[in-house]
């Protein structure tokens, strides 16, 4: 079984801490370059939203039937309510962010959907063990922290 080497050469620790620091400033423009991309993806999400938003809008405005199928207009606007929240999780990506944007997207399935009791009982189980989780098991500290931290 052999040792690692270490060299007390200061040209080889040298090369090591030039390794180091260069390690540490690709991985830095990796984190630089997804934390950009998060928020070109959260730019272009949100004026698809709003362009949605305008879209409902136009057709309230338009056609006198809309109101009609409340059905259809709440799908549509909760789901423009739902991608708010995921634009707001992509721009602060903290553990608060998360669970409200699952607790949002569930609470719009269980509005939207009428399936059977079985289906609505699980549903509101998972929003009662978001709700857990955040009581729970994440710290306050936490909850305010970026879980994702940019230098």
């Amino acid at each position: 079984m052999s040792m690692p080497y270490h060299s007390q050469d200061p040209k080889d620790m040298e090369k090591l801490e030039k390794i180091k620091i260069r390690d540490r400033r690709v991985e830095h423009l990796f984190r630089r370059l997804l934390h950009c991309s998060e928020l070109f993806i959260a730019a272009l999400t949100l004026l698809a939203l709003i362009a949605s938003l305008g879209l409902e809008i136009y057709q309230m405005v338009t056609h006198p039937a809309y109101f009609e199928d409340v059905q259809h207009m709440l799908h549509n606007l909760l789901a423009i309510v739902v991608g708010l929240e995921f634009v707001r999780m992509l721009i602060d990506t903290t553990p608060a962010n998360i669970l409200e944007v699952l607790t949002v997207a569930i609470t719009r399935h269980v509005i939207l959907s009428h399936d059977d009791p079985w289906s609505n009982l699980a549903c509101v189980t998972c929003i009662a063990g978001l709700f857990a989780i955040r009581r729970f098991l994440i710290r306050r500290g936490e909850l305010q922290e970026e879980l994702v931290e940019i230098e």
